[in-house]
């Protein structure tokens, strides 16, 4: 089995290539496996380093070195793939997907952690042609996340810093809400939303959290559906919002388990994020990818150790 490091060193507000070199000469000394670093040198390149490895058809276990994008990237290369696993190694600004992890999220820090580490499926959200791992989301939210990254270069501001600040440029300055079509399982409604954010995962935007009882291996896929909303009512939505309390606000959001969900538009004005990467259409079309990621971990870890459990408005849906 090969180990490969898949190393984005532009990543986080520090350079971390010299502790991810140190960390795989470890497992090299220390166990004798076969290791490799490869640094990556634009977007999308993680996934085509990882896809071109994949078709070998040698048993592959890669280390995501990054944040949440690099992890997008080598999922969108390794998916399908049943001779390759992946892990992550946090040295982005946010690291989302991790939260979902709980009090074992520092151990992921360490590749002694993981070489060795227990391997299970993740569920992921199939978008067009890409897949995410944890959130995606289409509306006001993904327009801030792909606002996040300016603001994240700023030595004063965290990852949910510079979320709130990208948030706040864009209700001060841009229209909350857009106009599409929403079809949840064939069902479709036309009216204006404020966003859809279909979760696999609980976290993005650097620890907000739409939907707390979303989990990663259960062959659901969770939509938050949030309808046209003033700017009054957004600043009293967005705090329960952050924290998964969506239900206090039963007039504006609700909450769904399609497993097909399409969101069109008569011009090209759908904001989507995925875990973080962000691109512009109009026509989104998201799907359940069950089981489909192998993933592996820190024994013990449990990739829904913070989701809470199902809210009775969720059940009765």
């Amino acid at each position: 089995m090969k180990h490969i490091f898949i190393i984005n060193p532009t990543a986080g507000k520090s350079d971390s290539r010299q502790r991810i070199y140190d960390m795989a000469d470890s497992l090299r000394l220390k166990h004798g496996l076969d290791v490799q670093c490869i640094l990556t040198k634009r977007q999308g390149h993680a996934t085509e380093l990882a896809r071109k490895l994949c078709q070998t058809g040698e048993d592959l276990r890669f280390y995501a070195c990054g944040g949440d994008g690099t992890l997008n990237e080598v999922a969108n290369g390794i998916i399908g793939f049943d001779n390759a696993a992946m892990s992550v190694i946090p040295i982005g600004t946010g690291n989302d997907f991790l939260k979902n992890f709980g009090d074992h999220m520092d151990k992921f820090r360490d590749a002694e952690n993981l070489w060795n580490g227990p391997q299970f499926p993740l569920d992921a959200i199939q978008v067009n042609d890409r897949v995410a791992v944890t959130i995606a989301c289409s509306g006001i939210d993904a327009r801030v996340a792909s606002d996040v990254h300016k603001f994240s270069e700023s030595p004063i501001l965290d990852g949910k810093s510079s979320y709130i600040v990208a948030l706040a440029a864009n209700f001060l300055f841009r229209s909350i809400t857009s106009h599409w079509t929403v079809t949840l399982d064939g069902v479709a409604a036309e009216k204006d939303y404020a966003l859809v954010a279909v979760c696999n995962g609980r976290y993005y935007g650097g620890g907000f959290m739409p939907v707390a009882e979303a989990r990663m291996d259960d062959g659901v896929l969770n939509t938050l559906v949030v309808d046209k909303i003033s700017r009054v009512a957004f600043l009293k939505f967005v705090g329960p919002y952050s924290k998964g309390n969506y239900t206090q606000f039963p007039h504006l959001a609700q909450c769904y388990t399609a497993r097909d969900i399409v969101i069109a538009s008569t011009k090209k004005d759908i904001a989507t994020c995925l875990d973080g990467e962000c691109f512009t259409s109009d026509y989104v079309h998201i799907r359940l990818a069950d089981k489909k990621l192998n993933f592996f971990g820190p024994e013990g870890c449990d990739c829904n150790a913070t989701a809470r459990d199902i809210s009775p408005a969720m059940a009765k849906m």
